[in-house]
């Protein structure tokens, strides 16, 4: 049973009488729980919906076209409350947060239903029986799967939860279904890398075609692990292995099924001093959200739309300058971008300044972890001319706070200069350092 928070006016929900306050209880006689019950049982063209109203129960029946909403809107968007991991994984970077930061900061959601709805990862150690058969039934596709280890005494032992090798075997269930599967492997120097990595591998590819692709990303430690499980970095000989032992095993993926399965994070090239693989390398960036190839996609994405921003010229202001804020990571991408758009537009001037990770530690390069505080302080005095761009990742969800809780507002006013969130993709970056309106048309 879930409450209903708003009926839209006018809408079939409205018109037979459902009210705000009402209790959801069933459709077509099953059960409701949250937004997966929901919208399953809810595509039907006919639906008999079971209803309570302070304490006294009712029934109304709706027609509508298959699919069609029926005007509902509920308390949260899962109709219930998130699963919290049960999970103490010895890599866990919310366990690496330093105390005083906003309460919601160090929640840990391990919801199968926002694997299907966000894209998130799950370890499937919050599920039972009962919830793979209802993924199954409902063939919710994909699911992302935060693997780590197919070993299942090294899976419990870096998870700390004694379910968490048993549950492994929920991924042949869902293989065996049809439900399409992602994977993840965050990895650990001296755990599950070398041999278990090999072992890892091999047993995820007796799931393909259900489980198309596996990234490799290397665990990020903050400087916040005091009494936390010891843990080192990769050195750049040691990321370079890595990035050597997964091609091995995915060229043979690629040779036998046309597609690599294997891909390591961008971050292990740049551990690696290694050049960034081409772009068809990355089978279409099944991957990208783990940061698997959005330094190739960027470039491809610029260059592309490069050949045709010189229409750009039309609609920007120059002369013009611009400061982009970016994390070491990405900066010689930024670097290099920036210069050829200063060799295209004449009277554009663009200022790439490198922020090196204080709040969380240096070795954590990546620009979505980049805080207000660490812009402001290394960017204060410096020529930041029109428009300071930074990372749009660096913002949470809601786009108005960074991690240590400073607005855009805030960071503007500190710097004495307008800023705005700048794009990952690579032709919106075009538009970013012009100041080209979105809705700008090269067509």
């Amino acid at each position: 049973m879930v409450r209903i928070s708003y009926v839209q006016k006018n809408s079939r929900a409205d018109k037979v009488g459902i009210k705000a306050c009402d209790n959801l209880i069933s459709i077509n006689g099953r059960e409701i729980n949250d937004v997966l019950d929901y919208r399953f049982f809810l595509a039907e063209e006919t639906v008999v919906l079971k209803m309570s109203r302070e304490g006294d129960e009712y029934e109304v029946t709706i027609k509508k076209r298959q699919y069609d909403d029926i005007g509902l809107d509920f308390e949260t968007p899962l109709m219930d409350k998130k699963h919290s991991c049960e999970n103490k994984c010895i890599f866990c970077f919310i366990d690496q947060l330093p105390r005083g930061m906003r309460k919601t900061l160090y929640f840990k959601d391990d919801d199968s239903r926002l694997s299907f709805l966000h894209g998130n990862y799950i370890t499937l150690t919050n599920l039972h029986d009962k919830d793979i058969d209802r993924i199954i039934e409902m063939h919710i596709s994909p699911v992302n799967i935060s693997v780590h280890t197919t070993n299942p005494e090294l899976r419990v032992k870096m998870m700390h939860n004694k379910r968490a090798g048993e549950v492994i075997s929920y991924i042949r269930r869902l293989a065996d279904a049809g439900i399409s599967l992602c994977g993840q492997i965050v990895l650990c120097k001296g755990i599950n890398d070398g041999d278990e990595l090999d072992r890892s591998m091999r047993d995820l590819a007796e799931y393909f075609p259900a489980m198309q692709s596996v990234s490799i990303v290397p665990a990020g430690l903050t400087k916040y692990r005091d009494k936390l499980y010891p843990l080192e970095q990769f050195t750049k000989e040691e990321a370079a292995e890595v990035i050597r032992q997964v091609d091995k095993f995915a060229d043979i993926m690629a040779q036998n099924n046309g597609c690599r399965m294997f891909y390591c994070a961008d971050e292990l090239y740049l551990k690696a001093e290694l050049p960034l693989p081409r772009e068809d390398y990355y089978d279409g960036y099944p991957q990208i959200e783990n940061g698997v190839g959005m330094i190739t996609s960027t470039l491809s994405e610029f260059y592309d739309e490069l050949d045709y921003a010189q229409e750009y010229a039309l609609s920007c202001k120059l002369p013009r300058t611009v400061s982009i804020a970016t994390g070491v990571a990405a900066y010689d991408t930024m670097k290099a971008m920036a210069l050829k758009l200063e060799e295209t537009f004449e009277g554009l001037k663009v200022h790439v300044y490198k922020i090196v990770n204080n709040f969380f530690g240096d070795s954590i390069t990546v620009s979505g972890l980049l805080t207000g505080r660490d812009i402001s302080e290394q960017l204060e005095g410096r020529a930041l001319g029109d428009l300071l761009l930074f990372p749009e990742n660096a913002l949470r969800a809601d786009g108005d706070l960074f991690l240590d809780d400073m607005s855009p507002g805030e960071l503007s006013d500190k710097l004495g200069v307008p800023v705005a969130a700048g794009h990952n993709d690579g032709a919106k970056f075009i538009r970013d350092v012009l100041g080209v309106s979105a809705e700008f048309d090269l067509a």
